[in-house]
């Protein structure tokens, strides 16, 4: 058989394929084409009757589809794809100077994808705009400062200031307790930031006693019950409750309330006595507030001395921040100065302690006495040395050497200390030794080391 009978054969198929196929789709099938009797059991050829085959109709097993391609037909015509709408569009063709024109663009990405696309490939090509392109780079990371992610420790002072300045408070917080609550504010925003853990983490108290370095290790939890407990002192001179309650009594220097303190605790502290050292800091601020400027003059007492409240405040803010400094150090948590206003207070108030601290050690014997003079009276001007504070929170203060009641006078200074505001209270605090505090030094040797000492001698724990 030729294949123009073939294809005519399989043509035949088709035809009684879809006569078939109408046939059954009007329920003649079985009748008309096999013969049957319409009792469902189907042609003889069906392979499902159950029916002998009959040799004269044999089974009629259609023939597969032929492909169009091997039919002989002519083929359809194929059609050219559409060219992709994702595809890149070329590159603009630019002239050099508009491409070195772009490049300033370029460096701060502000051009459109074409002409960063056509810029990059002329840097490519051309080296002077390549170096041009860095420099701008370059110049654009120097305008991008890396800003830090913790806030401004001073965006409460001005979101406050901008408040008040809009209205001012019914009952103003005087202005010598302004430092205690900034510091405060500060150390809580510290405490709100770490973890449950870094309560635990250890943190070295340190300060000088008897010209010896000394240190008491503890928690960062033990550092602010040692907060709580020694400004409680102030508590209870404003007529507060006492933190230590019953153990009162038998506390009355800071060390001591601390260590009594720690001592009635059973387990470590944790992060629970943040609430109560935090209600009462809030508690003395509130309560200076109501009674007035006036109650600066009350007496604190702290055992082996007395402050008045405005010096004790001032204090207690200087206090406060040392050992925030320790936790933040403790927990590797980044912890600025305080204000250059605040801080010069607090370099005040050392140094109007400074002749008293001087006068307690020559009478113990850890200063020398002065050598072929008299103690000069009260109000008496005498010896003196000029401190002079650089830096943030500076100053010049005239320490008189010869007694505690004495004045400094300019005409018999015989003594010349420089240091940096954040140096001098660090030694203050004890955190730096008197003999390796960076201290520019003019004059009397002898003078200047009683002074160095008598302000390191100003710490305790």
């Amino acid at each position: 058989m030729n294949d123009a009978d073939r294809f005519e054969a399989y043509d035949e198929n088709d035809k009684n394929e879809d006569e078939d196929r109408k046939a059954s789709e009007d329920g003649k099938v079985g009748k008309e084409d096999s013969g049957g009797d319409g009792d469902g059991n189907g042609d003889p050829g069906d392979p499902g009757s159950g029916r002998t085959p009959d040799p004269d109709h044999p089974l009629r097993i259609p023939m597969p589809r032929t492909s169009v391609e091997d039919s002989g037909r002519p083929l359809p015509a194929l059609e050219e794809p559409a060219e992709s709408a994702s595809a890149d569009p070329p590159p603009l063709a630019l002239e050099h100077h508009v491409l070195k024109a772009l490049l300033g663009a370029w460096a701060l990405a502000a051009c459109s994808p074409e002409e960063t696309a056509a810029v990059e490939d002329h840097l490519g090509d051309c080296g002077g705009c390549a170096d041009e392109a860095l420099r701008l780079r370059e110049a654009v990371g120097l305008l991008q400062r890396q800003e830090s992610l913790d806030l401004d420790p001073g965006l409460r002072t001005r979101v406050l200031a901008g408040c008040l300045d809009r209205r001012p408070p019914r009952i103003p917080v005087p202005e010598w307790a302004t430092p205690y609550d900034a510091e405060t504010a500060r150390l809580d925003a510290l405490l709100q930031d770490i973890g449950d853990a870094e309560w635990h983490a250890p943190v070295r108290l340190r300060w000088f006693e008897a010209d010896a370095e000394t240190s008491r290790r503890t928690t960062v939890a033990g550092v602010i019950a040692h907060l709580l407990t020694v400004d409680g002192l102030v508590a209870v001179a404003l007529g507060l409750d006492d933190p230590l309650g019953e153990l009162e009594a038998a506390a009355a220097t800071p060390s001591a309330r601390t260590e009594a303190y720690w001592r009635a605790s059973h387990f470590p502290h944790t992060r629970s006595v943040r609430a109560p050292w935090r209600e009462q800091s809030h508690d003395l601020v509130r309560t200076v507030g109501f009674t007035g400027g006036g109650s600066g003059r009350l007496a604190v007492p702290y055992g082996d001395c007395e402050l008045p409240l405005h010096d004790a405040m001032l204090d207690r803010a200087f206090e406060c921040w040392v050992h925030a400094e320790d936790i933040a150090e403790a927990v590797d948590y980044p912890y600025d100065p305080p204000s250059p206003r605040h801080l010069n207070r607090m370099i005040d108030l050392a140094a109007r302690m400074l002749p008293g601290v001087l006068a307690v050690r020559r009478r113990t014997g850890l200063a020398a006495p002065a050598v072929g003079r008299h103690l000069v009276p009260a109000g008496e001007p005498g010896r003196s040395l000029r401190l002079e504070i650089e830096g943030m929170g500076g100053g010049h203060w005239l320490i008189p050497l010869d007694s505690a009641g004495a004045v400094g006078s300019a005409d018999h200074e015989v003594a010349h200390v420089a240091l940096d505001g954040v140096e001098f209270c660090r030694l203050a605090a004890g955190h730096v030794s008197p003999t390796e505090a960076a201290a520019g030094q003019l004059g009397d040797r002898e003078a200047i080391k009683d002074v160095l000492f008598a302000a390191a001698s100003l710490s305790r724990m």
